[in-house]
């Protein structure tokens, strides 16, 4: 809607010179006025309306010359790690052989982006909808930054675990959903930020809007005084080890842990484990299975405590996470967990501010919005390392909206339609913050070690 145009004032000056009346005519600044109003509305980006109708490319109108640009805001500190995951070629750039060196890593798929179109080639199949997903996430992110994100190409992993050792010579740039300290693969958000349908769960944005009004009905207080834990036990060492830790007649170690029926979720369309209704104990367990576990954002959003077993992995966001302020670090031996417990019971102020650190975290720091900054910053500093000049590369397609949400029923449909980004061109990113220096880098890891042996200290006493 475009504003009014305001209208302009009007300066009298009457001046008296023996007995002559000279009026003089001000300069009119209503068209001027105007004008500036005109092209400030012209800044306003169209809104497509939802459905699977032609999406073209929207290049963001330019700003009016005397018009103030607005404020951009500082992406979350965890969006540093930008620049580490990218460290290994920043001397040496990324050549087409060192990308296509990927295939032996087992890369799944390729993304390759030319002049904001998306085109994608296949190499195998993933698991359930998680390419799906993803390439649906990174369709909605060129609609978002409509004509800002560069040309790339890059290769995709959608299984569990980083494998591109940092000592494998000439190792090739992979993306996937985790990565890991002995390994170079970079973390990229996962498909479930878009929904999973094959589990019933609801894209990200809806699902931490239920799960914050979930936290404020429950206080936690009135919560169960116990740390729960749900899901699949038979996907990691880990997950095995827990199940001693439930309850028994012989003994109580504050634990509660239930496995997950596959069988009867699946018959049922996972109705039993809605995940804004897990957040009814005071403590609850994250523990990695085969690698690292979407159930990581979850957890966190609930306001309890998180009382995190070890991980080897990290996704995009968990660096930022420091133990004692977002999490309690257990080494996932029984006694481990029973202390927990037993100290937040007995500390519930210290222990509701752990908890409500975390759910704050998530709250503020991952939402879409911040999602959507990292893939666009991410991918903005990846494309400047490319030491050629990207093309369709043999065997892709291109994909749009339409291609995808074609044949799509039921939920995978429902999931798109509810993610689809209206708005095109009309976002402006965070500002990502400078990389980490080598000292700063080092007393961070530090910090954090520290922590987990302060732990293992009250413990043993």
């Amino acid at each position: 809607m475009q504003p009014p145009a305001k209208a302009g004032r009007l300066t009298r000056s009457l001046v008296v010179n023996g007995g002559v009346f000279i009026f003089i005519a001000a300069i009119v600044a209503g068209a001027f006025v105007s004008a500036y109003w005109i092209s400030a509305s012209a800044r306003v980006a169209s809104i497509i309306p939802a459905g699977w109708g032609p999406l073209p490319p929207q290049q963001p109108p330019a700003p009016a010359p005397d018009a103030a640009e607005p404020a951009t805001t500082a992406c979350p500190a965890y969006f540093r790690w930008i620049h580490e995951d990218l460290r290994p070629w920043r001397a040496t750039g990324i050549t087409r052989e060192t990308l296509e060196g990927a295939r032996r890593y087992g890369a799944k798929f390729r993304v390759t982006v030319l002049a904001g179109r998306l085109y994608v080639a296949r190499y195998g199949r993933c698991f359930q909808t998680r390419d799906v997903f993803t390439q649906w996430g990174i369709l909605q992110l060129l609609r978002r930054y409509a004509g800002r994100l560069p040309d790339l190409d890059l290769m995709f992993n959608c299984q569990d675990l980083p494998v591109v050792n940092a000592g494998d010579h000439a190792p090739p740039p992979l993306l996937r959903y985790c990565g890991s300290e002995p390994t170079l693969d970079i973390a990229f958000p996962d498909w479930s930020f878009w929904g999973w349908p094959e589990l019933n769960i609801k894209p990200w944005e809806a699902l931490r809007r239920e799960i914050s009004e979930a936290n404020a009905a429950l206080d936690w207080t009135r919560r169960t005084p116990y740390a729960y834990w749900k899901g699949n036990p038979t996907v990691g060492a880990a997950r095995r080890e827990l199940l001693k830790c439930n309850v028994s007649r012989e003994r109580d170690w504050n634990a509660r842990i239930y496995a997950q029926d596959w069988r009867t979720e699946v018959r049922d369309g996972f109705r039993a484990s809605d995940l804004a209704k897990q957040c009814t104990h005071r403590y609850k367990m994250y523990v990695e299975g085969r690698g690292w576990s979407v159930s990581e954002k979850y957890i966190l959003a609930c306001d309890s405590v998180a009382l995190v077993v070890r991980p080897r992995f990290h996704d995009f966001f968990s660096r930022g996470l420091v133990p004692l302020r977002h999490y309690w670090p257990v080494r996932g031996q029984c006694r481990s967990i029973k202390f927990a417990v037993d100290w937040g019971n007995s500390h519930p102020g210290k222990a509701r501010v752990i908890g409500g650190n975390a759910s704050r975290f998530v709250q503020e720091e991952l939402t879409m919005d911040n999602v959507y900054d990292y893939m666009f910053h991410l991918l903005s500093e990846y494309a400047r390392l490319l030491r050629y000049k990207p093309t369709v590369p043999g065997g892709a397609v291109e994909v749009t909206v339409q291609s995808m949400a074609r044949g799509r029923r039921g939920l995978e449909r429902e999931f798109m339609a509810g993610t689809a980004v209206n708005v095109s061109g009309s976002a402006e990113p965070c500002e990502l913050p400078s990389p980490f220096g080598s000292e700063e880098l080092e007393s961070l890891r530090r910090r954090k070690a520290d922590a987990a042996r302060q732990v293992e200290t009250w413990e043993e006493r």
